[in-house]
């Protein structure tokens, strides 16, 4: 068994989007924004080696955009999913399964890529099975106005046609040592993978915390769609995660890959964080 942090590059989002209520007096010190009040984010995905199953865990932002589209999101970094894949020995073609907490652009756009005409999409993994909650899946294909620019036809369509696509409706263990489970208030369904590795249990964040800076329990997105959710959920989550001393693994932390928690008198705070590597 082995686990890799999977670097596609960064984007940058507005700050204020990303920590809601929260001022930014108090935000910047944890986050620090630019001149134009963004900030940096990663788009880090999670590689597991299993035996025979080699599972990725969301896939970037894909290249499918034209450039006029991508310039609201100032991509940045060298990093790529291919490169990164091959980092780690890996190819597309190897990956057998393909979990997608949720189906916002960034967590699932490297899903599908252009044919070699870029006449039609095909599947960037050809040999993957696909999963996510069917609560999410219909979520996306009947989007809300509020939420429609994150959904894009072109990166979730092609997968359903493909016959490839697992939607789950519970909770459960649908992939040896992974555990899938569901929390609402950022997007409806959002998947968030539990792997267990060596005796440790290490959670894929997405977007129910993006970062350590979201750990404290108002600290919560614009984006989100039922914030008052994301904070029950949050609760529920933190309650399994002290109870079990989870490792926390980020997407969108630019600068710590993961994290362990623990309680203080003002709350649920950060314990220790940095490289995954430091925590197996």
């Amino acid at each position: 068994m082995k686990l890799y942090p999977i670097e596609t590059g960064n984007l940058k989002l507005d700050g204020g989007a990303m920590f809601g209520v929260v001022p930014k007096v108090m935000w910047q010190k944890a986050y620090p924004a630019d001149e134009n009040n963004l900030c940096n984010w990663s788009m880090r995905c999670l590689l597991f080696v299993d035996g025979d199953r080699k599972i990725l865990i969301d896939n970037g932002i894909g290249n499918k955009q034209d450039e006029k589209w991508l310039t609201h999101y100032y991509l940045n970094g060298d990093d790529t999913l291919e490169a990164s894949l091959a980092k780690a020995g890996e190819s597309p073609e190897n990956i057998t399964d393909v979990i997608l907490t949720h189906m916002h652009f960034d967590h699932c756009g490297g899903s599908v890529k252009w044919n070699y005409d870029k006449s039609g999409y095909e599947l960037a993994f050809p040999n993957a099975t696909y999963w996510t909650s069917r609560k999410q899946y219909d979520w996306a294909i009947n989007p809300n106005r509020r939420e429609k620019a994150s959904f894009l036809k072109e990166n979730i369509l092609p997968i359903e046609e493909s016959g490839k696509l697992n939607l789950i409706e519970d909770e459960g263990e649908f992939i040896p040592n992974i555990t899938f489970k569901m929390y609402n208030g950022h997007t409806e369904g959002q998947v968030i993978p539990h792997i267990k590795i060596n005796g440790k249990t290490v959670v894929f964040m997405a977007d129910l915390l993006p970062a350590t800076a979201h750990i404290p329990m108002p600290w919560i997105m614009a984006y989100d769609t039922r914030p008052l959710l994301t904070l029950k959920d949050k609760d529920r989550f933190f309650e399994d995660a002290l109870k079990n001393n989870y490792i926390l693994f980020f997407e969108h932390d630019l600068y710590n890959e993961a994290c362990t928690i623990h309680d203080t008198p003002k709350g649920v705070r950060v314990k220790k964080s940095g490289k995954l590597s430091d925590f197996l």
